[in-house]
């Protein structure tokens, strides 16, 4: 179908209300359709190194039909039923994908990051009270065996943990040495019984031992949020996985699409964007390496990899394009069409670079966890507004409110408010697991309130402004600042902390933090530093920066107000960029813009606005030229 403007979108929903198209009601059933249809086409391909001549393991879509029944039968024999949990704390491998699939198709599946510590992972398997764990066999180089060992002591209703061996993946001499190496994994304190995952799934039948589900239910948990004590969970019921699936397939995949996707399959962007359309289309997927984007040798390989695979389509984020432009674009990419960006606003001068240098479109687009994902995107038939995050999907309704003393009301064009969203994959008030945090978490009892600030043009083109939520994004990854801010404020010579995203070429935002200190205590900003990387328990969330305040600016009630932050933030961090890159000019102040946010203002000092642009534009904050 044409997908161009948004009154292609108003074709494609006049055709039918999303009730009456004829689309899947259960992930089995949309995956029975696309094996029946393509059963001898690539499904999923995976190697575990990035080399382009590597081993690599492809899997039709039968095999992976059967695969993904022989999961769901082990679930089931393991105790699962509809409303119980199948968690996996694994990397990428075709074992994940099944898993995947075959916990949704059983229960209820909880894919889980498995760079979060033992005790946020014992906190999200307490919370879904999972039942089954699939994780890693001891293996070199990772700790997540060990690490859910101790997390599964802490989670009294896991009764069974599957292990995946990726010893199986590598060819000799490493396979011969692996065995001999291999880290132990104390299991002494973990009472679920240990299982090998392949012997297992290999008992089982490939016709499903029980009856699919007769029609939508709770299908996934996917944890969200903050990096403080427990991350929230949100729920995602078959009609949302569904919709991102038809998406997907409608508008962009078909079953002639090569896909590369080094993202993570714990990620709803891998797991609902990508996977959801290819068992919807039949597209094949390439995953490479168990840490994808993160793996050794992967950037430096990416465009051999896309000659490899004879790449159609790439799914990229921001920090991985700009990795991917410090390297030659050194292969044949003349099969790609498409690449399509998300998780983090997307610099302008990075954006015209990626096409410069590949001759291939570059989309940005629009989604999140508790909506199931999908809500809008830059056309890839149609005009493409740099910096926007396109039109809204068909079926993807989209408000932007803003508070009055009468209560929430829509905005007019150009008007900043929060953005609000209603689509299939959004469960009304539903959303989390735990009852109290959908309290207030919904526009008219049905539009989800993202916490995200934004506005629509003359167009229809929505733009993201600000986060109501202050989450900082550190290159697609949420991080909340509660966690600096708790920190720096167990130091005993801090009074006040407030912690931000400073802007950052690389990752987007990186986080920083302000201090204001107890009168008459004393302590230096390297002290505070040290404090930080000793308390904050994430490593992602180690400010990269602390400054001192006299006094933090606050608000008539107290709070730390944190426009005034960024706004020092902003000048500081692009006052060095000049400065290191010789030019005179500087920022004059950073003026709130009503419909781009903060935009830092430029005393040009000599340079010129071209010097300036070279410098500047790798950042997805804004700037111009001061008024003399």
């Amino acid at each position: 179908m044409a997908f161009a403007t948004i009154a292609d979108v108003a074709a494609i929903e006049q055709e039918s209300t999303w009730a009456d198209r004829d689309v899947p009601k259960t992930l089995y059933q949309m995956l029975s359709r696309t094996a029946g249809r393509f059963p001898d086409n690539r499904a999923v391909s995976y190697q575990i190194f990035s080399g382009p001549e590597d081993k690599a393991e492809t899997l039709t879509w039968r095999q992976v039909k059967d695969k993904t029944t022989q999961a769901a039968n082990l679930f089931r024999s393991l105790g699962v039923g509809e409303t119980d949990v199948v968690a996996y704390v694994l990397p990428n491998a075709n074992e994940t994908l099944i898993t995947m699939l075959g916990g949704a198709v059983a229960g209820i599946v909880n894919p889980i990051n498995p760079l979060l510590e033992p005790e946020q992972i014992a906190s999200i398997l307490r919370e879904t009270k999972a039942k089954v764990v699939v994780t890693l066999k001891g293996f070199p180089k990772t700790d997540v065996g060990q690490k859910v060992a101790e997390a599964v002591a802490h989670a009294p209703t896991v009764k069974t943990v599957l292990e995946v061996d990726l010893n199986r993946y590598l060819t000799p001499p490493k396979s011969w040495i692996v065995p001999l190496i291999r880290p132990k994994v104390n299991k002494s304190h973990a009472h679920a019984d240990y299982k090998c995952f392949r012997k297992e799934l290999a008992k089982q039948p490939t016709e499903l031992t029980f009856a699919d589900s007769d029609g939508d239910r709770v299908a996934c948990y996917f944890h969200t949020g903050g990096t403080t004590g427990m991350p929230k969970v949100a729920q995602h019921t078959y009609q949302g996985l569904i919709y991102n699936g038809w998406v997907g397939h409608t508008l962009l995949f078909s079953e002639e699409d090569n896909i590369m996707c080094p993202l993570p399959l714990f990620h709803v962007f891998a797991c609902h964007v990508i996977v959801m359309a290819a068992v919807s289309s039949g597209a094949h997927v390439v995953f490479p390496t168990p840490q994808g984007y993160r793996g050794e040798g992967v950037f430096d390989n990416f465009w051999k990899l896309c000659e490899r695979w004879k790449i159609t389509f790439i799914i990229t984020v921001p920090t991985a394009i700009s990795a991917m432009m410090q390297r030659p674009v050194n292969a044949d990419v003349s099969t790609i069409k498409t690449a399509f960006s998300g998780s983090a606003p997307l610099p302008l001068e990075l954006f015209r670079r990626f096409e410069k240098a590949t001759g291939v479109t570059l989309i940005e687009g629009y989604g999140l966890t508790e909506a199931t994902c999908l809500v809008s995107c830059n056309p890839v038939e149609g005009e493409k507004k740099i910096g926007s995050i396109g039109i809204p999907f068909p079926y993807s309704d989209v408000k932007i409110v803003k508070g009055t003393p009468e209560g929430l009301t829509e905005c007019g064009v150009d008007e900043i408010g929060e953005i609000c969203v209603y689509t299939p994959g959004v469960y009304p008030g539903h959303t989390y697991t735990e009852v109290e945090k959908n309290i207030d978490l919904y526009y008219q009892d049905k539009y989800l309130r993202t916490g995200d600030l934004g506005r629509f043009d003359d167009d229809g083109y929505l733009w993201i402004t600000g986060r109501a939520k202050d989450l900082i994004i550190r290159g697609g990854h949420n991080i909340d600042p509660a966690e600096i801010e708790e920190a720096l404020l167990g130091h005993e010579a801090v009074a006040f902390a407030g912690a931000i995203g400073q802007p950052d070429v690389h990752s987007g935002e990186l986080p920083c933090a302000y201090a204001e200190l107890i009168g008459g205590a004393s302590v230096t900003e390297a002290e505070l530093l040290a404090y930080c990387k000793r308390h904050v328990r994430e490593r992602a969330a180690i400010p990269k920066h602390i400054t001192i305040l006299s006094e933090l600016p606050k608000t008539a009630v107290g709070k730390v107000f944190k426009p005034d932050l960024r706004r020092q933030a902003i000048t500081r961090v692009y006052n060095a960029t000049l400065e290191t890159a010789g030019l005179q000019a500087r920022v004059s102040h950073v003026k709130d813009d009503k419909k781009r946010g903060l935009v830092a203002l430029i005393t040009m000092n000599g340079s010129s606005e071209a010097e300036v642009a070279s410098v500047l534009n790798g950042y997805t904050r804004p700037w111009e030229t001061a008024a003399d």
